[in-house]
């Protein structure tokens, strides 16, 4: 057995497991991808140090139902536009996270992965020619100097240290219809209000990530018209 096919039987049913209970309904061979996805990330990152997570299986939970905790949300907003190309950029995206995992899920539907720091992207290219994903765009930069070829729907980011941060770095490519979602822990109501003038806040949802004790907060903002 390659390193690459390593704790595939042993992780398949916490990640069906987990993913029914975030709502996330999998294929099998979107399963297959996930553990493919963990397995290359577990060896790379004895290498390379892609994510202080070390042991497969809290990267499971950590990095893989964190990551796909956002995909019933997703696809919600995806099927409202079923015929039209619908961009997702994911903002400070490390290793592929959620990028990749919502990437497998969502194939009809264009990512583009954006980080700095060119060892993680390397990785994330990598990764997706080895899962043979055809929708993701990786792209090793700042979102400040990033220039979107196209319209983004979604910019989604686990990384932003807080909401003003996000808001004013994703100003240029964002929109008037543009939405922005920040995977948050607690909810984050000094960030909130600490907001420029000319974002608000349009959603929220709390969400408990199997096998993880600390919530997880969506915050969904938008540019004030």
């Amino acid at each position: 057995m390659s390193e690459t096919q390593l704790n595939v039987s042993t992780f398949l049913p916490d990640l069906a497991q987990g993913a029914a209970k975030l709502g996330a309904d999998l294929t099998e061979q979107q399963s297959l991808l996930l553990m493919q996805f963990l397995a290359l990330l577990n060896k790379w990152n004895k290498a390379f140090n892609l994510t202080a997570v070390r042991d497969p299986k809290e990267m499971l939970g950590r990095h893989l139902l964190d990551s796909l905790s956002l995909l019933p949300v997703l696809r919600i907003k995806r099927s409202k536009r079923p015929s039209n190309a619908f961009t997702i950029l994911d903002v400070g995206t490390g290793p592929g996270l959620p990028g990749i995992p919502l990437a497998i899920c969502m194939p009809d539907t264009n990512f583009v992965l954006l980080d700095s720091n060119g060892k993680k992207t390397r990785f994330v290219f990598q990764a997706c020619v080895e899962l043979g994903l055809k929708n993701v765009e990786v792209q090793t930069t700042r979102i400040e100097n990033y220039q979107s070829p196209n319209q983004v729907d979604i910019v989604v980011s686990r990384a932003f240290a807080s909401l003003k941060d996000f808001v004013e770095s994703c100003h240029a490519v964002a929109g008037p219809n543009t939405r922005l979602i920040a995977m948050k822990g607690l909810y984050p109501s000094e960030e909130i209000a600490d907001l420029p003038s000319f974002w608000t806040v349009v959603g929220s949802q709390k969400i408990q990530i199997p096998g993880s004790e600390g919530a997880r907060h969506f915050i969904e903002l938008a540019r004030k018209s």
